[in-house]
């Protein structure tokens, strides 16, 4: 297996950090820190970095060229978002449009679709949610139960989402809704709702941070035109696994970038403060060598792009590793670094380059978003290593 770069994926790092360095006006970790920016400020300043990556042709990488992409390779998109992680740059505020929905409407959608919702995906015109979870249809998805009844040339949706990332500010949510009560898997639709539709409510839930990013949605009737279903009639199980897969593979890379710059954070403010103890020293090390171990796996993975090869259920190890080791690294700082390392962004006093009470308050949720950390052990265990089940 060759982890070495070629001459031209040199090339491309070198370009999309000088055009970063360039382009950066503001750190994310710096915007976080301004006491003017509430959240309609924040989702504004994404906005506007969203719009400045998409006019470089830097965003729907592997897409192809008729549709804003660069018709790249994995690798590529891979290195860039390593370089944007490693540079602080505030993550797009249309990611789950971009990663999820309109790779959904590439591969399963009409011409008139793409044409309609692609272009406003990509220049953050139009903010996309994802609506898939339930309160009774989290880890094991196929159980939901919002229904979309055929009535005429509409769809008439009934039901509820929850932990619908960025739903406070989006205009639109793609939803998984069943078609069919009689068939798990064959009995769920695709389908495209724009959020102002009468019947449509959209409330915030307040995290633990403080912020307001996720929310729930109620369908009370809401009628949609048939037009807005993608692919067939009860072919949204296959088109939703077919897109979950770009949630993993080429994050790989960003995820080690973003972990090792806090990690480096911590190990130097630890320094600073002359923590030089056995234990503290013992626990810095155990992170360093668990974070070399996620670096070097990440470049498996972009090895395996670089032949060809798409992510497998082996992408379930990175999902596992990278959520708990942030759960351990952003532990062990408030824990090292004390009641200082407890500060909040807006205290003068707090360390400048990572907010770790947020950090750690967030960090609780990775092992259950993007599939529990209990379903990519299952996945793991049945498809990787065949182990049989009892």
């Amino acid at each position: 297996m060759d982890l070495s770069f070629s001459p031209d994926h040199a090339a491309f790092r070198k370009e999309a950090r000088s055009w970063i360095e360039k382009n950066l006006d503001r750190t994310w970790s710096d915007a976080l820190r301004d006491p003017a920016m509430g959240e309609a400020e924040l989702v504004e300043f994404r906005r506007a970095w969203q719009r400045k990556l998409n006019g470089a042709g830097y965003l729907g990488m592997r897409w192809p060229k008729e549709w804003g992409g660069r018709g790249a390779s994995g690798v590529e998109e891979a290195i860039l978002a390593e370089e944007l992680s490693g540079a602080d740059a505030p993550e797009i505020p249309n990611t789950l449009g971009l990663h999820l929905c309109a790779p959904a409407l590439i591969h399963h959608g009409t011409e008139q679709q793409r044409r309609r919702y692609i272009p406003a995906m990509l220049n953050a015109d139009e903010i996309w949610c994802q609506g898939f979870s339930e309160p009774g249809a989290g880890s094991d998805l196929a159980s939901l139960r919002c229904r979309a009844e055929i009535q005429g040339d509409h769809f008439v949706i009934n039901g509820q989402k929850c932990w619908t990332t960025y739903g406070p500010y989006a205009d639109w949510i793609f939803v998984l809704a069943r078609t069919d009560p009689n068939d798990r898997y064959g009995g769920i639709s695709f389908i495209l709702v724009d959020l102002k539709t009468p019947g449509v409510e959209v409330r915030p839930l307040k995290q633990i941070t403080g912020e307001s990013e996720f929310g729930e949605v109620f369908f009370d009737n809401a009628t949609v035109p048939r037009e807005n279903l993608v692919g067939e009639i009860g072919q949204g199980w296959q088109i939703a696994m077919t897109v979950l897969g770009y949630e993993r593979g080429a994050q790989s890379l960003a995820w080690a970038a973003r972990l090792g710059s806090d990690l480096r954070a911590l190990v130097l403010r630890a320094r600073e403060l002359g923590l030089t103890d056995a234990a503290t020293r013992a626990r810095l090390g155990k992170l360093v060598v668990d974070w070399q171990v996620f670096y070097s796996n990440a470049y498996r993975t972009l090895a395996n792009l670089a032949d060809g090869k798409a992510p497998g259920p082996e992408s379930s190890i990175e999902k596992v590793f990278w959520s708990e080791y942030d759960q351990r690294l952003r532990l062990a700082a408030l824990e090292i670094l004390g009641p200082g390392g407890q500060l909040t962004r807006l205290s003068a006093h707090a360390t400048k380059d990572v907010d770790w009470p947020r950090d750690f308050l967030w960090s609780r949720a990775e092992s259950i978003f993007s599939g529990s950390n209990e379903i990519q052990r299952n996945i793991l265990a049945k498809r990787v290593l065949n182990l049989p089940q009892g």
